[in-house]
């Protein structure tokens, strides 16, 4: 066998071997020359500030700001020993602008860092909070803080007004705090005054300890639909009515509203508390069948009228 035939390749297949090297040195090129620029360019893109930040991150100091013989500071990047002189002067962190804060010796990222904190509606009402500006380190705050200068207008309104006018837990002292309002917060009743129940309106009512506006309009909604009360322990009747506010009512002279049960409807009889549909309905009833009804001893024969329900009908029919 011709040691030759055994390394023959066919011409198509060469063609293709060919273009396939030539693309693979083709690519190999392109992915030197783009990847080098990419790295170049992508360096010189990186903010050099997220490089300090970053060297903060991780806990190098690059910086060290020193002072010479003439007052000036200096920042002194540690690694490199370039210099960039700064001077000390009074400002304001408030309004203070980044050209001013540059020449302070702060970091163009620490700049960012107080700007952001401003934006947000952050304050510096003493010199102590430039403190919190993050990533200033203690050198720096201890260069800077006797050149801070706070502006009057950002102290808390509070130091307009002599700390005499205010008590230990800032409120406003006695002598400084309006009139108490008597019509929302009523004075309260004390122990042995008393109100006339069947009289009083809801202001009076609501002095009563443990009465609001809400047990207020109950109580006179109530003594509407009964006629008038004859006894403070009808107040009970009141859903959730607290009973120890029944020893601040008084009733002198009871002047109740009636009802002849010989004249009134159906609709108007079921609207009196003591009296339920089913009750109105046999009154009607036994009108209807056996005539006017002549005393409370005739609502006794009917099935829905028991002792308790003629008793306390009592005080408020007639015939």
């Amino acid at each position: 066998m011709d040691f030759r035939e055994f390394f023959y390749v066919q011409k198509s297949d060469r063609t293709v071997m060919f273009t396939l090297l030539t693309v693979a040195a083709v690519g190999l090129l392109l992915f030197f020359l783009l990847g080098g620029v990419n790295r170049s360019s992508q360096l010189a893109e990186v903010d050099s500030t997220m490089v300090d930040s970053g060297a903060v991150a991780h806990g190098t100091d690059r910086w060290t700001s020193r002072r010479d013989n003439r007052g000036y500071y200096y920042s002194e990047e540690a690694s490199g020993g370039s210099q960039t002189t700064h001077h000390l002067f009074p400002f304001d962190p408030n309004t203070a602008d980044s050209t001013e804060l540059l020449s302070l010796g702060l970091r163009p990222w620490q700049v960012r860092n107080l700007y952001r904190y401003r934006e947000r509606g952050g304050v510096f009402r003493q010199p102590k909070d430039f403190a919190r500006l993050y990533g200033l380190s203690v050198e720096q705050y201890r260069e800077l803080e006797p050149y801070i200068r706070i502006s009057a207008d950002q102290r808390p309104a509070s130091t307009l007004f002599p700390s005499s006018s205010y008590d230990d837990y800032g409120e406003p002292a006695a002598s400084q705090r309006p009139a108490r309002d008597t019509l929302l917060y009523p004075r309260k009743l004390a122990m042995g005054e008393h109100v006339e129940l069947n009289t009083t309106d809801t202001t009076q009512l609501k002095k009563v300890p443990g009465i609001g506006s809400g047990f207020a309009k109950a109580i006179v909604a109530y003594g509407a639909r009964l006629g008038g009360y004859h006894s403070v322990v009808q107040l009970m009747e009141i859903r959730n009515f607290p009973e120890s506010a029944l020893d601040y009512f008084s009733i002198r002279k009871p002047q109740l509203r009636k009802m002849n049960l010989n004249k009134l409807t159906l609709e108007q009889l079921r609207k009196h508390p003591y009296l339920s549909f089913h009750q109105a309905r046999q009154i009607i009833d036994y009108r209807r069948l056996h005539g006017p009804l002549n005393s409370l001893n005739d609502l006794s024969l009917l099935p829905d009228f028991n002792a308790d329900a003629i008793e306390r009908l009592k005080p408020y029919v007639e015939f």
